[in-house]
């Protein structure tokens, strides 16, 4: 039977025991900031690919054809950084225009051949990083994990801000 690292302790909160709410919030902004660091090394670095055009060819293969100020709501890259991302995945063949019968205006991008092949390795790289940030989390802990950030995701994705008091 393999044994599992003991859980590091998490970092001390400066708002820890002031309000729970905001410490909760302090540590999600946490999440989000530290995530990088294992993407990159897991994924992006050894795909040799930006994080911001790995977070198109995300996007593209997750959600299917999209325009660029539809790409940077979704990923939340400016739109100049998804223009030009998108300038430098159609270069490498990754991603190929579309076109809207419905609006012409709209330029929608999808996932080339080769941006779905780009895509498909992206998974198995994206579940070793997520192995070892979950080592030491049960199966139970992973999935109510899961379905708090899931809740989380559509309140956000939802968010019309702080109703005034």
């Amino acid at each position: 039977m393999t044994r599992r690292p003991p859980a590091p302790e998490p970092p001390r909160n400066a708002l820890d025991g002031v309000d729970e709410d905001a410490a909760l919030f302090v540590d999600v902004l946490k999440l989000a900031t530290f995530v990088s660091a294992p993407m990159r090394a897991g994924v992006t670095e050894p795909l040799d690919l930006p994080s911001t055009d790995l977070r198109i060819i995300l996007a593209l293969g997750g959600e299917g054809e999209l325009a660029g100020h539809e790409l940077s709501g979704i990923t939340g890259v400016p739109p100049m950084n998804v223009s030009r991302a998108l300038v430098a995945l159609r270069e490498k063949g990754l991603v190929e225009p579309s076109e809207d019968a419905h609006n012409r205006r709209r330029k929608p991008f999808h996932l080339s051949a080769d941006g779905q092949a780009m895509f498909d390795r992206t998974v198995p790289a994206m579940a070793e990083v997520s192995r070892q940030l979950f080592i030491d989390f049960s199966s139970r802990d992973r999935a109510a994990f899961r379905r708090a950030a899931s809740r989380l995701l559509a309140r956000m994705t939802q968010w019309q801000g702080v109703p005034e008091t």
